[in-house]
Parts: C-alpha cells; structure tokens; sequence
C-alpha cells in the first residue's frame, strides 16, 4: 500500500514513527465520516466533469462497502498508510482503478481531514444534546420532588441560611441548560463545511463548494480558505471550551453530593450500585464515581490547555502541529459524554433523608431571618444585625418546613421556575432533534442508507 505522497525515496523508519505515531489509530472512528465526504466530493467532481457518473456511482457503492467493513470490525488502517484518507483511497484504487486515482481531485488531506472531524463532531454533538437534556430533566424532576425538602444554605462550607434540596438542584439545572446553549453556540460554528480550501489556497477549477456543504448536511460553506485550514483545532477547542462548562458543573455537584453524603452529614444516600469497596475495609461504600469525576475534570481542562499550546504560535496555513490536536479532541469527547451518563444515573439514584436534614437545622440558621424581622418592625438593618449578632444564644429553634415557605420571590425556594426550566429543555430538545433530523436526511440521500458517524451514548437511567 502505496502512500498518497510517495516519490522516489522512502522515508526513514524512524522519521516515519514519529511522524505518524498513533495518528494512524485515532483515525480509526473518522473512517464513516471520511467516507461521506468522499462521496459527496465524488459528486461534486461528476457535476463538473472530473468524474464520470457510473465512477461516482461506483465510488459511492465502494465508499458504502467500506462503511460496512468499518462496522464489522474488517476495514483496517495500516501505520505505513499513516491515515484513514490513505486507506480509503488505496482500497478504492485497488477496486476501481482509475476512479479511485481520481477522486483526490481538488482536495488536500488538510480539508479532508477538517470535513471528517466536523462531521464526526456534529453527529457526536447531536447526540449529546440529548444526553444533556435528559440530565437537565432528571434535576428537573428531582428538584421539583424536594421542592420545600429543607436544607440548611452553606457558604465557605459553615452554616448559612435556610434553603432546600430544590433549590440546590435547581441552581445545577439552571447551570446546565446555559451550558447547552453555550454548547449551541459552539455546534454554529462547527457546522461550516471545509471541503474545497484544499492545502490552504483552493484550487484553480471552478468547483462547487456549495454543492458539497448541502450534500453533507452542513449550514453553509466555511468560506475563506486560509481561515478554513487555520481554523483546525479553533473550532474543536470551541466545543471543548463549552463542555468544560459542563465538567465543572458536573465536578461541582460531585463534589456536593460526595459531601452530603458522608455519614456526618447524612443528607443524601448514594445508591450500592453507584459505589465501589475497600480490598481491606468490609464496610466501605466508597463514592470512586463521584470522585473520579471531579479529578477527570482536572484531565478535561488539561485537553483544552494542550490544544491550546499547540495553536498559539503557529504560522498561517497547515502545519503538521495540528495532527497533535486530534487525541485531546477525542479524548475529551469520549469523557464529557461518559462523565454525562454518570452523572444521570447518580442524580435519577441518589437517596434523599429529610430527617437528617431537618436535624442540621440549628438556632443560628435563621439568625438573618430574625434581623430581617427586626427590620419589619421599624429597626435599621445594621442595627438588628448587631442585635443579633451579639445574642445569638437567644435564637429559638424554628419548624424549618414553614421557614422555607417564606421565600416567595424569584429564584428562591418558593419560586424556583422549574415549568421554564422545563420549557427551556423541551426547546434544546426540539431544536437538537431538528437538527439532527436534517442532517441524517442529508447523509441519507447522499449515501442511500443513515449512516453513523459518531457512537451513541446509552439512554435512561
């Protein structure tokens, strides 16, 4: 197997290693994509001449097979094909003969691989749309349940003011759901198609680079195309910006419950299935899921910071840096969409225990509801909160149930709006799915058949 760029010398089997490293692996999982947007390039090609019909028709039917074999586990990459774009215009060559020669007409690896990474990423990132929204809903439903479920307010971890388990996994789902329209932001840009800035400067035919941005589903074309190749690892680090919002919400609230459910608090209770044992202690259930979380988030961030690196200092145009973005890229897709899944399943799991959290209510917990009922009566604030302050000791013990129902103005305990929060997850959801509908009835009628191009998560908890 001949590679796309051999000349009349071999390269040094050490240069090649390094050089090519796990590339070749990670490659892998864009074998769908990059099928796809070999056939709509094929298409292109025989609207203007390039190609013949029956080539690309035959192209199409070979890209397909190959999409098959992939599937099977039977389409292989080989290290010295260096990439999937190699592999798949050596099995076409070798089953077409010419058509496959010609297929690379017009394109650079450079744009190849920018179309296969956005195509895999708006099929993963429809799919986590989902995903999200079902976690949006779980907190939904769990906060609507402990609604008026009295918790006791902390802030720098001490005692603060009443509040209420609603109110706590409300502030959660209100996070969440600005994360999914940050998210959307980042799926906008995303969805340019790349195809026909080849090298980095197009080319000297009139291609339509129209045409192949509707073949392939995508908004519209990703115009300039200088910008188009300096805009790899850009539009990824994007999406991994916006969803290291969401692993820091979820490393958060890890943390929250990892905390409230120690036996000193007691306040939740995490589900067996969700803990795991001790080699030496018989009676731990210790919370490895919940903690492996908020360190992967640390990991998570670190993915973004190394893309980052990689881009800061780079000249115009392709460069070969750029193929070290791709690991990060994938390894933080694959964990923000697995921490997604644990994070439902703990929340739709975890045991609440009320009584242990009407028994945390002491006296100095309603210390600023009684300022405040000082200031009814005709006292200045600074003056009740001194009044208090200094005879703290005097505090009665209050029915923390009826305490909570005091707070009636928006965004407290008695107005949490969880019918808008609701609404604002029905719409994601409704916006995702017209999304995604639109872009497999896309990749449909260029392949004949829907295709995957991105692993889905499992559903439900």
């Amino acid at each position: 197997m001949s590679k796309l760029w051999h000349k009349n010398y071999d390269l040094d089997r050490d240069v090649e290693e390094y050089t090519v490293g796990d590339d070749y692996v990670l490659d892998a999982r864009l074998t769908p994509a990059d099928c796809v947007g070999s056939a709509a390039h094929a298409a292109m090609l025989a609207s203007i001449g390039i190609l013949q019909k029956d080539e690309a028709s035959a192209l199409k039917s070979a890209l397909n097979e190959i999409i098959e074999l992939y599937g099977d586990g039977r389409f292989a990459i080989e290290r010295s094909q260096e990439d999937v774009h190699t592999a798949v215009e050596n099995f076409l060559t070798e089953r077409l003969g010419d058509a496959g020669k010609k297929l690379h007409t017009c394109r650079s690896r450079n744009d190849q691989v920018i179309v296969d990474i956005r195509l895999y990423t708006k099929a993963w990132l429809l799919d986590f749309f989902a995903n999200a929204v079902g976690l949006a809903r779980t907190l939904n439903g769990f906060a609507a349940e402990h609604r008026l479920t009295p918790m006791v307010g902390r802030t720098h971890m001490q005692k603060a003011m009443p509040s209420t388990v609603g109110l706590w996994a409300g502030a959660y789902l209100e996070s969440l759901l600005d994360d999914i329209e940050l998210l959307k932001s980042a799926y906008v840009l995303n969805d340019m198609c790349p195809l026909g800035s080849a090298a980095s400067y197009g080319v000297p035919l009139d291609i339509d680079r129209g045409m192949t941005a509707a073949l392939l589903g995508f908004a519209r074309v990703h115009r300039n195309v200088i910008y188009t190749n300096n805009s790899r690892g850009k539009t990824e680090l994007a999406v991994m910006h916006a969803l290291e919002q969401f692993m820091l919400d979820y490393s958060r609230l890890a943390q929250d419950m990892i905390l409230f459910s120690m036996p000193e608090f007691g306040y939740f209770t995490l589900p067996d299935e969700m803990t795991s044992g001790s080699s030496i202690m018989p009676q731990k259930k210790n919370p490895c899921g919940l903690e492996l979380v908020r360190a992967k988030t640390a990991t998570f961030c670190g993915y973004g910071l190394q893309v980052a690196g990689i881009l800061k200092a780079l000249p115009s145009g392709y460069n070969r840096d750029l193929q070290e973005t791709k690991r990060p890229f994938f390894a933080a897709l694959d964990l923000a969409g697995l921490s997604t899944r644990i994070m439902e399943l703990t929340v739709g799991r975890v045991k609440v225990n009320e009584e242990r959290l009407l028994a945390a209510f002491t006296p100095e917990v309603y210390a600023t509801d009684r300022a405040l009922e000082l200031v009814v009566s005709g006292m200045p604030f600074r003056d009740a909160y001194r009044e208090v302050g200094l005879n703290l000791d005097k505090l009665a013990a209050l029915d923390p149930r009826e305490v909570v129902k005091k707070r009636r103005h928006i965004g407290t305990a008695g107005d949490l709006g969880l019918d808008e929060a609701a609404a604002r997850a029905d719409a994601a959801d409704r916006w995702a799915s017209g999304e995604a509908e639109r872009f497999d009835a896309a990749i449909s009628g260029l392949m004949g058949r829907s295709i995957e191009l991105a692993p889905k998560a499992p559903r439900g908890a």
